[in-house]
C-alpha cells in the first residue's frame, strides 16, 4: 500500500490500556491508509525525559506520545509501520520512506549492508544517498548500482549518489546509526 512495512501492531486501539492511532500534524486522527506519525496514550507511558524539557515537550502533546514511527492503519483497525520520521526523506516534494530503498539496495548481491539518507539538495530539497558497504571492494560501481535502482524504484526514490565505505557506523546494539552518516 505505501511501500514496504515493517511490521504490523495488531487490531484495535487499546493494547493492554494503551490507546494507539495515528495522528497528522493538525492533531485530527488520519484516514484509513494515511501515512502519519503513531501516538499512544495510557498510564504506563512515560512522564518525560530526565532533564530534556524541550525533547519532552516534542514527544509529550495533549497527552499523546509521538513516536517518532510513520505508518498507517487498515480498515481492520491493524497498524503498519513503514519508517522512523527523523529517516524518511522529502525530495522533491515527495516522501521517500529510507527503508524501502534500503531493502530494494539489500537485493543487490554484492551489498553487504547499506542506509539511506537525505542530503542537502539545491533544486530538490533533499537528495538520497546510499551509503554502502560492498562484500568484496570495488564488486560494482555507482553506477551499476544505480542503473539497478532504476528498474526497481520510482524515479524520484533512486538514490542520486552512493558512497561506499568499509562499514557503516553501529551502536553497541548493531544498529546503524544514521545521525552520524547524516552529519558526515
Amino acid at each position: 500500500m505505501h511501500g514496504t512495512i515493517l511490521g504490523c501492531i495488531g487490531a484495535g486501539s487499546d493494547l493492554q490500556g494503551i490507546k494507539t492511532t495515528v495522528i497528522a500534524p493538525d492533531g485530527r486522527e488520519t484516514a484509513i491508509g494515511e501515512v502519519r506519525q503513531f501516538v499512544a496514550k495510557g498510564p504506563n507511558i512515560m512522564k518525560g525525559y530526565w532533564n530534556l524539557p524541550e525533547e519532552t515537550a516534542n514527544a509529550l502533546r495533549d497527552g499523546w506520545y509521538y513516536t517518532g514511527y510513520l505508518g498507517y492503519r487498515d480498515k481492520d483497525n491493524y497498524f503498519y509501520v513503514v519508517d522512523r520520521a527523523k529517516d524518511m526523506i522529502l525530495t522533491g516534494g515527495e516522501n521517500v520512506y529510507s527503508v524501502e530503498v534500503e531493502q530494494t539496495l539489500s537485493q543487490i548481491p554484492e551489498v553487504l549492508e547499506c542506509a539511506v539518507i537525505g542530503v542537502p539538495d539545491e533544486m530538490w530539497g533533499d537528495a538520497i544517498k546510499a551509503v554502502v558497504a560492498l562484500k568484496k571492494a570495488n564488486s560494482i560501481t555507482e553506477e551499476e548500482i544505480i542503473a539497478f535502482m532504476r528498474q526497481k524504484l520510482a524515479n524520484y526514490k533512486v538514490p542520486k549518489s552512493v558512497e561506499f565505505v568499509a562499514e557503516l557506523p553501529k551502536s553497541g546494539a548493531g544498529k546503524i546509526l544514521k545521525r552520524h552518516l547524516r552529519d558526515q
